[in-house]
């Protein structure tokens, strides 16, 4: 398995400007640098940093990845590598769901969305990077940033094959994740 160095740089704009370092195992190798948008999801932004700085997301796996779809990470209940893969994207953090913070911005190619349930107001730690444009996500999932730098890395991530894009066999792996200023 190669090893992948993948950074998210999660600005918050002109006010305070703060990121994560994510080392990922897997098929894909690179670097992919996400803003974070603090003006229109602050809560969401916000739980991405504060469950890198707790270490919750180390060790978890891309677990489901669809072709001209997304890939989703974030589940750091289920998620984690060398636990029972069938319950991976079913759990969330031990803080409370969020509200949605709904936006105009469209889910095009690169776009971050939060994951959630049925619940519009489910949202926790699970999120999903676009592979291609979604626009029937638009008003439904809060958009939370995009993809500034790295989306060949993106575009590289271990595919789905079984249900609903669950990867199967060694997914790829977020390793050791790092906020950094």
């Amino acid at each position: 398995m190669r090893k992948l160095a993948l950074i998210l740089t999660l600005a918050a704009g002109p006010a305070a400007a703060s990121g994560i370092e994510i080392q990922v195992e897997g098929a894909a190798n690179g670097t992919i640098a996400i803003d974070l948008y603090e003006d229109i999801a602050p809560k969401h932004a916000e739980r991405i940093t504060a469950l890198a700085a707790q270490g919750a997301y180390d060790g978890v796996v891309f677990h489901r990845v669809i072709d001209g779809f997304m890939a989703q990470t974030g589940d750091v209940e289920f998620g984690k590598l060398g636990m029972d893969m069938r319950m991976a994207g079913r759990g969330g953090s031990d803080l409370p769901d969020l509200s949605a913070e709904f936006s105009d911005r469209p889910f095009e190619r690169g776009v971050v969305g939060m994951a959630r349930s049925q619940d519009p107001n489910s949202a926790n730690s699970q999120f999903f990077i676009m592979f291609a444009p979604g626009r029937f996500l638009d008003g439904q999932y809060t958009v939370v940033g995009e993809v500034t730098a790295g989306m060949e890395v993106v575009d590289a991530i271990k595919r789905g094959e079984g249900r609903n894009g669950e990867v199967l066999g060694q997914p790829d792996v977020m390793v050791k994740v790092t906020p950094v200023d």
